[in-house]
């Protein structure tokens, strides 16, 4: 029997999930339809299609910029959260648990998947997160549950990184223990295990106001499919770089699991999918 996903997004018609889940479909033999759904940009509007496709069968869906927040309150108010989606404040995956709708957010604990598998030190590690929006927000509970020891969030607006530290730490125990120091860009200064960038900016080809004495031993984009003026820039002071599409393999991977409760093998579904 054929088990329906999709992906809600706007704009989605350059989203991979499709490509992506039929290559976990086909790795573990389960018969799958996983469709694009352009939404308007509104709350009616995705809760009407969220409410469409589960009462028509739908098993999961994923949701995609610009709705991860709405998907967020839509669990808050009908449905239930998981702990790593109410400290995001916002859900990449909608499935339904004992009837009810149940979000999800696998943003951060497939960064932290993609970065144990590059074999990457995370256990102790000094890192800075550049960035304060949703994709900032959703993966340092899972970067601190590995055993990171220090975050300095680094926003252009200090003020705020300063306001998602204060609501990180009255949102979960292990982040109100955490040490979490905020930054201007400008001004981040020093050496670094491991520099995240949690920005879109490079995929326009600007560039961060990076101050010349930053350095690190690794340098991650969580952005991917083009050349990164943030990666290039680590590469050319001998840093090992990555950019994101490991992570969003790996988010896939973590998604695909909670709808069938089938573990997918990613690195054989990265090299599947050509990425190098």
């Amino acid at each position: 029997m054929t088990q329906h996903f999709i992906v809600i997004g706007n704009p989605i018609a350059h989203s991979k999930s499709p490509e992506i889940h039929q290559q976990f479909a086909a790795q573990l033999g389960i018969d799958i339809r996983y469709s694009r759904q352009l939404c308007p940009d509104n709350s009616d509007s995705f809760t009407a299609v969220v409410e469409a496709f589960f009462n028509g069968g739908g098993v999961g869906a994923n949701v995609t910029v610009p709705f991860k927040q709405l998907a967020y309150q839509l669990c808050l108010n009908r449905g239930r959260l998981s702990s790593h989606a109410a400290v995001a404040g916002a859900v990449n995956t909608l499935l339904l648990k004992d009837g009810e709708l149940y979000g999800d957010n696998t943003d951060g604990q497939g960064l932290v998947n993609h970065l144990q598998a590059l074999d990457w030190p995370l256990a102790a590690a000094k890192v800075a997160l550049i960035g304060a929006g949703g994709a900032a927000r959703g993966v340092i509970l899972p970067i601190i549950e590995a055993g990171v020891n220090t975050i300095t969030i680094a926003n252009r607006t200090v003020h705020k990184a300063e306001s998602l530290i204060d609501a990180l730490q009255s949102a979960d125990p292990t982040l109100a223990k955490a040490e979490l120091h905020s930054s201007g860009i400008d001004e981040l200064d020093g050496h670094f295990d491991i520099i995240i960038n949690a920005t879109s900016i490079g995929l326009s080809g600007a560039t961060l106001p990076l101050p010349a004495s930053l350095s690190c031993d690794y340098a991650y984009d969580m952005m991917y499919g083009r050349s990164l003026p943030f990666l290039q820039h680590f590469a050319d002071l001998g840093s090992v770089t990555s950019e994101g599409f490991g992570m969003l393999v790996g988010q896939a991977a973590l998604s695909f699991e909670r709808w069938t409760n089938k573990a997918v093998d990613v690195e054989a579904a990265l090299q599947a999918l050509h990425y190098d």
